[in-house]
């Protein structure tokens, strides 16, 4: 709302308001200057708030100033992608990589036979069910796995979460 008309008219009748109040307080009586102060206070707030200063001063603090309590700590970044590198390399090592999955690269984004996520096999396989398992068997799994990896969670794992995701999606199609 900057520059708003409304904004300004408001912050004016609310100054003429803590004016009156504060000479009133002076001349009669001093608990009035006490009433002053909270109109005294909104009407900066409006008048801040009107010529855009409010707005710029959120965004000053909130993007370019993080140590001041707004936004992420300046090393939040570089230790997420850190933690992304580790678990990556687990994976890697562990030979749950797309070059065993039989998935191809494609743009950076995994298929098989022309669809995205893993195959069917592979979907059972990442949710722990067997192929013949029954609907229900297959979404307790994958309500169980999506608790485990949610990113959300301290030990969370964004990727895992995803492939999870994929696998339940690829499993509900399939059938």
């Amino acid at each position: 709302m900057h520059r708003s008309r409304l904004l300004l008219a408001m912050a004016a009748v609310f100054a003429g308001i803590t004016v009156s109040m504060v000479s009133l307080g002076f001349a009669y009586n001093p608990v009035l200057i006490i009433f002053a102060v909270p109109f005294g206070i909104t009407t900066a707030i409006l008048w801040y708030h009107a010529t855009g200063r409010l707005a710029k001063k959120v965004e000053r603090e909130a993007y370019r100033e993080p140590r001041r309590g707004f936004g992420p700590s300046p090393g939040a970044a570089r230790e997420q992608a850190r933690q992304q590198a580790r678990e990556r390399a687990r994976w890697q090592a562990a030979g749950r990589g797309r070059a065993r999955t039989g998935e191809r690269a494609t743009g950076g984004r995994a298929t098989v036979g022309g669809r995205p996520g893993p195959s069917p096999k592979e979907a059972y396989r990442i949710l722990g069910v067997d192929a013949d398992a029954d609907e229900d068997t297959v979404r307790q799994a994958y309500r169980e796995k999506v608790k485990r990896v949610h990113p959300d969670r301290a030990d969370g794992n964004e990727e895992a979460f995803k492939r999870v995701n994929k696998a339940y999606e690829r499993v509900r199609t399939d059938r």
